[in-house]
């Protein structure tokens, strides 16, 4: 009977452990990006040039006529800059959709895109980095609509 609970007991340390170590899959609820901190903004230029650049660009720029469905009937890569509709989003749903793709932001798991989910692959500071990494290249004015709109 003791051997049991002690099984039972480790059984429920080691999940506990388990659970914190690989965080839920519960959406988060707030997200706060830092264009201003020269640490983050660097570290999250690292992990932009190794997850996000190939498809959107060294300089942000995105791909060719990002607004044109391809032959496959998927949108193009769009472009994190100035350009692009990035900035128009809040900072939560920029991490969400990072996180765990647009079918599941938009809850349609048919919908078919070339952006991948980024849960399991970067943990939320690095996605955090990411995002605050890309708002540190816009133009203030840009930072500024963005931060009124995160706000409201």
């Amino acid at each position: 009977m003791k051997r049991a609970i002690k099984l039972g007991a480790g059984f429920l340390v080691i999940s506990v452990i388990g659970y914190v170590a690989l965080g839920s899959n519960k959406p988060a609820e707030a997200v706060t990006l830092d264009a201003e901190n020269p640490f983050l903004v660097l570290q999250g230029s690292q992990i932009y040039r190794d997850n996000c650049a190939a498809c959107h660009g060294a300089d942000l720029q995105g791909e060719p006529n990002w607004r044109q469905r391809g032959s496959d009937g998927r949108l193009p890569a769009p472009p994190h800059n100035e350009d692009g509709h990035t900035w128009h989003h809040d900072s939560l749903t920029l991490f969400n959709l990072t996180k765990y793709g647009v079918a599941a932001l938009i809850n349609d798991p048919s919908y078919q895109s070339n952006m991948p989910a980024y849960d399991g692959v970067l943990s939320d500071e690095e996605i955090i980095a990411v995002l605050s990494y890309i708002k540190s290249t816009w133009p203030e004015q840009i930072k500024t609509m963005h931060d009124e709109m995160e706000r409201q």
